[in-house]
């Protein structure tokens, strides 16, 4: 579904990412990890487009198109999803205006009757209040309610391909484990795919990966099953590695 071949990524000037090489299979989950400051998220702003990343070399590609050099938009309707670290707030403009627009945009057409029935359905399947269709886009809103909102887009959006780039920062563990269950019912209703980025194995007790890729220095330097995670919540980075090949923390 995904091909990332020998990527290289730079932000102001500085290599982050250096020959990078990742491939994902419809409807599996894999998890990429490594300390921080090791190119973790830079993966996930590489393969949106974010305009603060230039891209060097390499080729992505989503489902056998090359996507390296599209806009943002265009990625986004070919049905990728990103939720991330910390949303923008975007002042104005409330949930239910973003989403009819990006579904428009996606290619979903619904009527204005449906499109509020499944608004509400969302809310109730995410247990948030029907006040956020109304709220301006994470404006004044706490990490965890953020996080509820990217869900609700994600909901109405039906991507094929979801990036969660370190969902549980910002959350509790009981925020955590609802998110995660929401996840794992879309994954199980849909059959899609997800790359979870994560520097510790708390999200990865509640939606288990498939394959585990452990980054350094701009490159995956191991791979393995959901035991390779263990190991690492065991050991640490550190520990479960040598220090030449993963690195330290910033």
């Amino acid at each position: 579904m995904l091909k990332i071949k020998n990527l290289k990524v730079e932000a102001e000037g500085e290599p982050i990412i250096d020959g990078l090489n990742l491939n994902v299979q419809k409807g599996t989950v894999h998890a990429i990890m490594g300390p921080n400051g090791s190119g973790k998220s830079t993966i996930c702003n590489a393969i949106m487009a974010n305009h603060e990343y230039q891209i060097k070399g390499g080729k992505i590609e989503f489902l056998g198109e090359n996507i390296t050099n599209m806009p943002t938009n265009e990625i986004s309707k070919r049905g990728i999803f990103l939720i991330m670290q910390n949303p923008t707030e975007i002042p104005g403009v409330t949930n239910a205006e973003l989403l009819r627009a990006a579904m428009s945009e996606r290619g979903i057409k619904e009527s204005i009757f449906e499109f509020n029935k499944h608004l509400k359905e969302a809310c109730e399947v995410l247990h948030i209040d029907k006040s956020f269709i109304h709220r301006n886009i994470n404006e004044r809103m706490s990490g965890g309610e953020k996080k509820k909102n990217e869900l609700l887009e994600l909901y109405m959006l039906k991507p094929s391909l979801i990036i969660l780039d370190e969902l549980d920062s910002g959350l509790d563990v009981d925020s955590l484990k609802e998110a995660c269950s929401f996840l794992n019912d879309y994954k199980e209703k849909t059959g899609a795919t997800m790359i979870i980025i994560t520097h510790h194995t708390n999200i990865l007790n509640y939606i288990k990966p498939d394959k585990v890729h452990v980054i350094s220095n701009g490159k995956i330097v191991e791979e393995g099953d959901y035991s390779l995670a263990e190991k690492i919540e065991k050991l640490g980075f550190n520990g479960a590695f040598n220090m030449s090949e993963v690195g330290t923390d910033e």
